[in-house]
């Protein structure tokens, strides 16, 4: 047994343990707050809130990899993209009573059956899987890329190919509606001259 399971007792919280309560109570009003305000802004201001909250959590967990990801994906772009839209689209910056569609008991419940089923699938996956707390951390950057080029690296790079497809898929779109735009804003000349 070791120094400090013998002075905190198994099941006496350390202050890590603490810091992951207090960060996702946090987390877990922030969310609260998000898909009960309003206020499309505040909404989005609360989302970072709460993904920030879900980066410190994976801080706290040794995944620092998972966290910068968290962080530059989901806070770094959705957020700015979502706020850059509501921006662009001209949406209601105040209270807006078209934000609640009244649909509030059967959203609680497809959010209480999915967290149900997202429970049970990690507890079945992981039931027998046991972490070597003495090993190196799962989660950090050197172990997560050590997996990803050494094991991952064909669906890695098929991805890579993937959203390189969907991007040139994208700009082919792109120029073609504006070709076809540039078309019917162009005046058709009269073929059979003036009558």
């Amino acid at each position: 047994m070791s120094l400090a399971a013998e002075t905190h007792g198994f099941l006496s919280p350390t202050g890590v343990e603490i810091a992951f309560l207090l960060v996702g109570l946090v987390t877990f009003g922030a969310a609260l707050v998000t898909v009960t305000t309003r206020q499309l802004v505040h909404a989005a201001l609360w989302l970072v809130v709460a993904l920030g909250g879900l980066a410190v959590e994976y801080l706290l967990l040794t995944a620092e990899f998972i966290a910068w990801v968290q962080v530059l994906i989901y806070v770094g772009s959705v957020v700015v993209l979502l706020l850059f839209g509501l921006m662009l689209t001209r949406a209601p910056i105040g209270r807006s009573p078209d934000a609640d569609s009244g649909n509030r008991w059967a959203a609680l419940a497809v959010a209480v059956a999915a967290a149900a089923a997202l429970v049970w699938v990690v507890v079945d996956a992981f039931r027998t899987t046991w972490i070597d707390l003495d090993g190196p951390a799962a989660g950090s950057t050197a172990v997560t890329g050590a997996s990803l080029f050494q094991h991952w690296v064909l669906p890695f790079e098929a991805l890579s190919v993937l959203l390189l497809a969907a991007l040139v898929g994208a700009i082919v779109l792109s120029r073609k509606a504006k070709a076809d735009a540039r078309a019917v804003d162009q005046p058709r000349s009269d073929k059979g001259g003036a009558h």
